[in-house]
């Protein structure tokens, strides 16, 4: 099987690790790369590392050809942006992986008050699929429309699901401190991560505001069949790539960490990407730089009743263009890490 796949916003960060990682992919043809920045050039020109490897001329959109000649397209859009793409590629009989947050809501008024955007193509949300595989990978299995999820809700739903599916943890309890690598805000021009103003700093932004709060909320309580409100508060640290997700919580019951990693254990024992690590070992960004893993630690604070659990992806992989790799893979019928199977690079 030879799989044809289009990018539409190929020149971000996420939609150049997409090239990357489907360029290598041994079932997979890439047919199509489109950007409204660098029409007609290579795109090794855009991204020199690639230069031997990626052929392939930019191109501007052109959507009805580009669903001709491919059988998955990926978007790497903004918000608001891939509705219309949706629509088109369904219609057309294909497949579609939307790395945005388009279909990621099930309810189109929570996205609209959350996005400031309204939705224009609620009729598909019912057939849009959450794209995190080891918690919805049957449903994804028979999709054509893959909502895949944001980078910090990835890190956090997995720290959490063992738990919450287990009614382990009072779910008002819950307090989200994620830290994200730079390369999270995008390859745009801004302020905000100039060199001089993100080195030698760490921030808190979107503090009780963060756009993928809802998104986080609505995947915890499907887990723990009951509404669940979380306090998130993600920072942007000067790494380049990378999340870090320390979660508290209080136990409904009190356990030991041996007894909570025991649970971790089973419940992702048949993952190739999720990492449960030993007891005294904690997860750290740079161990899953550049791979497609989740590697969860955790710890149970005695003395106050809570759990401490760490999380770690790189947000570019697992985050962003691994996973949505992986679901294009189970889409296909194809083995899940093909294409994506080994440890990341260190140092």
């Amino acid at each position: 099987m030879v799989i044809k796949a289009s990018i539409i916003g190929a020149t971000g960060y996420a939609g150049a690790e997409l090239v990357r990682l489907l360029s290598a992919h041994p079932q997979v043809e890439l047919v199509g790369l489109t950007t409204q920045s660098y029409a007609g050039k290579a795109f090794w020109e855009v991204y020199p590392h690639l230069y031997g490897y990626v052929d392939l001329v930019c191109e501007e959109q052109d959507l009805p050809a580009l669903v001709a000649r491919s059988d998955v397209i990926f978007t790497a859009l903004p918000h608001g942006h891939a509705m219309a793409v949706a629509r088109e590629v369904i219609d057309g009989g294909k497949a579609l992986v939307d790395l945005g947050a388009d279909f990621r809501l099930h309810d189109p008024v929570v996205y609209q008050d959350w996005y400031k955007v309204e939705h224009t193509a609620a009729e598909l949300l019912p057939r849009a699929v959450y794209g995190l595989p080891e918690i919805h990978r049957d449903e994804i299995r028979s999709a054509r429309l893959v909502a895949n999820p944001g980078c910090y809700p990835t890190s956090v739903i997995l720290a959490l699901a063992p738990l919450l599916k287990e009614g382990l943890v009072e779910t008002g309890t819950i307090i989200i401190d994620s830290k994200s690598g730079v390369s999270g805000a995008g390859r745009g021009l801004s302020l905000n991560t100039h060199y001089c103003e993100v080195n030698e700093s760490i921030k808190a932004y979107g503090v009780a505001v963060h756009r993928h709060t809802p998104e986080i909320e609505q995947e915890l309580s499907a887990l723990a069949g009951k509404k669940v409100l979380v306090s998130f508060t993600p920072h942007l640290t000067p790494m380049i790539r990378g999340i870090l997700s320390t979660i508290y919580a209080r136990l409904t019951r009190l356990k030991s960490t041996e007894e909570i990693l025991t649970l971790y254990r089973e419940f992702y024992r048949q993952e190739k990407f999720v990492r449960v690590l030993p007891a005294g070992m904690l997860p750290a960004t740079k161990m899953v730089a550049g791979s497609n893993h989740c590697d969860i630690g955790l710890v149970v604070d005695r003395r106050t009743g809570r759990v401490v659990i760490i999380s770690a992806i790189d947000n570019l992989i697992k985050g962003a263009a691994g996973q949505a790799v992986q679901n294009m893979n189970i889409m296909f019928g194809l083995a899940e890490d093909t294409g994506l199977y080994g440890p990341g690079v260190y140092p």
